[in-house]
């Protein structure tokens, strides 16, 4: 008994001042007469009989004795029995405002902080209210007048999406029509911005087997957007004749052949090795120069350069989607239908037209096959957002031209970001991308700053709806749930376009013309999230993440090689077996940025499993990287050593090849 009122004890005494005390000080000190709830006092030996005057009511504390008594703590010592248990009470109420004066303001301010926080009280409900309503009012009122039953509506808007699929779905099937260039007579292979003939590092296998026929002539179609798609540079080696591994519709563009806007058609031919790669600059793109030889190379024929059917029909069919969306924001009252009308127009023309996954290099049946895929959570998720945050924003708006100029625009403005915000220097949000990506970190810190700004201004529009308290209590449960998965083991927290937008959108659950862009515009990254890259998970590996990064593993230590200078010169190449214990399994050599040899160190057919040897055909520079075999993977290169013309060796600088 004695160890739980020594316990207690000092938290009783605490709420007892800050809930009795304290009031009843602040009452007398402002000549108010603050009346005490019945307690039970039990006498000690030094109590005042005055103690136990309380026991049927109320006791008037007043008087100027009585103040003077509390403030100079000379009322005298009492138990206060609680549930049938006795706890002394040692402290007077001036000794325990001495000892906790920061509490005092401390629980002042919070609750201070909390009655801002909770708002005006009526709070205020915020309502659009349109400029010029009877402008807005127009196409309701045609609508009613001509099809003023609900059955006339309801066939109304079914025959107005069949005109829009049948539009679409015309368009887009001539559109993918794979076009024959009449003058080769051959169908044209739709790429991506970042298909090259021979693939990096040692994906080609040994001597480029799997990127094989190095001759033939081809037709390609490339995709508009081309120079801003690739991190960072597009890869170009040489002009007029580039070299394998550059991507074929950056090359297209560095020699005119296609344009950056429109995209377009050509043909290119395989022309086998070649040897001496010129740099230059063109069309805002920079080739690389690369003074050996390569085992295949490609040039464009001159004159087979022409637009796809015509012209790039992409903006037409935007120009589709955006005028049906359009008027059905106008036209149509319910916010469910416009909603979810509008959500599924726009993820079927982000998943098949402006951002298909890969590209739009997969055949029509494997895209509307991923499409579906993906539409039918996405879907489910835009269910819950509407009756979370949407449903709040759009009941009862009667401002049309409002909705579709700042939910509707915003919509699409987030739905295309691969062409509205590609000016932003920001591909990943990964420690990687924001130190090499030239004008990340200023984005980013813009970017900040205008998330900041919205923040407060929508908090200020919550706290007038009296609902701050219960915005802040999710996002602080939310940024709990991001600090529990900063510290997971194994695991980087990935906060994709989806991710963002999910975060983000019941901070716009308001009827405000700000919240209605935000809205939108989150929407849009919602879909263009889903569409373009599916779900992927929040929490991602290291290897997940690292894609065609560095591993940042060992390189193998190469010894200083054995050059023989002759008709037959050859150089060759030794190294140390690592430790069993480390999990290798061998070394991949690359020549020139091709494979030439695979050595396993447990590989008893060979006799030389730590040396490799090269013989020189051609009198050129040659370029040598070595890399560790693991788990049938090819680690990090080691940087490039190179075998001058005149038979000396420069060594490789330390660390590995980016």
């Amino acid at each position: 008994m004695r160890l739980a009122s020594a316990w207690v004890c000092p938290w009783v005494r605490l709420v007892k001042f800050l809930t009795v005390d304290y009031r009843k000080y602040q009452s007398h000190t402002r000549g108010i007469d603050y009346k005490l709830p019945s307690t039970t006092f039990v006498n000690t030996p030094v109590a005042s009989q005055v103690s136990m005057q309380n026991n049927q009511g109320f006791h008037n504390y007043d008087g100027p004795d009585d103040e003077e008594a509390f403030l100079d703590g000379t009322t005298e010592t009492s138990r206060l029995q609680i549930g049938g248990f006795d706890i002394d009470d040692l402290s007077s109420p001036k000794r325990t405002l001495q000892k906790w004066p920061v509490l005092i303001h401390l629980y002042s301010l919070c609750n201070s902080v909390l009655d801002w926080a909770k708002g005006p009280n009526p709070p205020k409900q915020f309502f659009i209210l349109p400029w010029f309503p009877s402008i807005h009012q127009v196409p309701q009122n045609l609508i009613d007048r001509y099809f003023p039953t609900r059955k006339g509506k309801i066939c109304l808007l079914l025959l107005f999406y069949l005109l829009w699929v049948a539009t679409f779905s015309s368009t887009y099937i001539f559109w993918k029509h794979s076009p024959i260039i009449p003058d080769y007579g051959m169908t044209l292979k739709q790429l991506n911005c970042g298909t090259s003939l021979f693939y990096p590092r040692n994906e080609c296998g040994v001597d480029g087997e799997d990127c094989k026929p190095f001759h033939g002539t081809f037709g390609f179609r490339c995709p508009p957007g081309c120079v801003h798609e690739i991190n960072y540079q597009p890869m170009v080696v040489g002009g007029p004749i580039y070299r394998g591994d550059s991507f074929i519709c950056a090359a297209a563009l560095h020699a005119s052949v296609i344009t950056n806007s429109e995209g377009g058609c050509a043909v290119a031919s395989r022309v086998g090795e070649h040897t001496g790669f010129l740099s230059s600059t063109q069309d805002n793109i920079n080739s690389v120069e690369f003074n050996s030889s390569f085992p295949l190379s490609f040039k464009f024929r001159e004159g087979s350069q022409r637009p796809c059917n015509g012209r790039n029909l992409q903006w037409d069919i935007l120009a589709i989607s955006l005028l049906f969306s359009v008027i059905l924001s106008l036209f149509v009252a319910s916010p469910s239908v416009f909603f979810f009308s509008t959500f599924i127009t726009t993820f079927v023309h982000v998943g098949l037209v402006s951002d298909p996954p890969q590209d739009g290099v997969l055949p029509l049946a494997n895209l509307f096959s991923i499409l579906l895929g993906r539409l039918l959570p996405a879907t489910f998720c835009a269910v819950v957002l509407y009756y979370i945050c949407i449903k709040r924003s759009l009941m009862d708006l009667d401002a049309h031209i409002d909705t579709t100029v700042l939910w509707l625009g915003g919509c699409w403005f987030g739905a295309l970001t691969n062409y509205t915000f590609e000016w932003i220097p920001i591909s990943r949000l990964t420690s990687h991308d924001l130190e090499h990506q030239p004008g990340a970190k200023l984005a980013l810190a813009l970017i900040i700053l205008v998330i900041i700004f919205i923040v407060f201004q929508q908090a200020y529009y919550f706290r007038l709806e009296g609902r701050l308290l219960q915005q802040l209590s999710l996002y602080g449960s939310i940024i709990l749930v991001i600090l529990v998965a900063l510290v997971l083991p194994g695991l980087n927290l990935r906060i994709h376009h989806y991710i963002l937008a999910l975060i983000l959108l019941p901070g716009t659950s308001m009827q405000t013309r700000p919240s209605l862009l935000y809205q939108g515009l989150l929407i849009g990254l919602f879909i263009n999230g889903i569409a373009r890259w599916g779900f992927d998970s929040v929490l991602q590996t290291t290897e997940t993440l690292r894609g065609d990064g560095q591993f940042n593993s060992l390189l193998p230590n190469i010894l200083a090689p054995t050059i023989t200078v002759g008709n037959a010169s050859n150089i060759t190449f030794s190294w140390p077996s690592p430790e069993i214990q480390l999990g290798l399994d061998g070394v991949s050599v690359l020549v020139n940025d091709v494979e030439r040899a695979r050595k396993y160190f447990q590989d008893n057919t060979s006799d030389d499993n730590n040396h490799f040897t090269w013989t020189r055909v051609l009198l050129e520079p040659e370029y040598f990287r070595f890399a560790f075999l693991a788990d049938g993977r090819t680690l990090d290169y080691t940087k490039a050593g190179m075998w001058h013309v005149d038979g000396s060796w420069q060594e490789m600088k330390p660390g590995p090849s980016k």
